[in-house]
Order: C-alpha cells, then structure tokens, then sequence
C-alpha cells in the first residue's frame, strides 16, 4: 500500500495505540520511520522497538508509567507534504519548557531539536513530540 505521507501514519499509529494503552504498535519499515522511533528511544517516550524484516514493519513498545499512563502526552506533524515547514539552528522551537522534542530531518541525519542546536545545524521541522 502506497502512503503519501509516512510519518503521519507513524505519528497517528502512535498516538490511536497510546490512546488504547497497547503494549505495542506495528508500523510499516522505512528509513525514516526507524530513525524517528530511535530519536524516541533515546529521548525516554518509547520502551524499545523490532525490525520485522520478512514482513517490513517495525514492532514499536509504548512506554507507560507505574499508574499505567502513557508516557506519550502528544504528538504533532508540523512540516506537512503540502507546506513544508524549514528552520534554522536558532529558530527550533523549545516544546513544553523542555519537556517534549521536536524532531528534525538535518543535513546531519534525523535528529532531536536539542542535538540539532547543539550541532548548529537546521532543517524540515517534521514533528513535535510531548
């Protein structure tokens, strides 16, 4: 099934399964979309996630509190395919006071906004995650 914009899907899945509270989410593989689960990895709003390469998808394990609250509060594409949305080093946006990311596609690879001005380098402001 062709997509036309795969990182919405990602997002959405994300966010209908945390709604849930499903352990896990199934989402078509692309490079784009692993890179954006391991920026969630590394920033603490996701448990871990699997390459399934037989059938192409990436096995993604929400991550909740001790109450059973998902760690994820929100989720928002913020460049979309009709109005891409570019940012320099100085203009990416602090989300919740520092409490959320917002993810970058750079010249340096698909990084957190706080990697990327600490790099000092721009790029399409994809999504924003809290």
């Amino acid at each position: 099934m062709s997509l036309s914009d795969p990182i919405a899907n990602l997002l959405t899945k994300v966010r209908n399964a945390k709604t849930a509270k499903h352990k896990y989410v199934d989402i078509c593989y692309s490079r784009i979309n692993k890179e954006i689960i391991e920026v969630l990895k590394h920033a603490g709003f996701i448990e871990n996630y699997l390459v399934n390469d037989t059938k192409r998808t990436l096995r993604v394990f929400l991550k909740y509190s001790k109450q059973r609250e998902p760690v994820i509060q929100g989720l928002k594409r913020l460049s979309k395919p009709g109005l891409r949305r570019y940012v320099g080093y100085r203009e990416i946006p602090t989300i919740f006071g520092g409490l959320g990311i917002s993810v970058l596609s750079t010249p340096a690879g698909i990084i957190d906004g706080e990697t990327a001005k600490k790099k000092k380098v721009g790029g399409e402001l994809l999504c924003s995650i809290w």
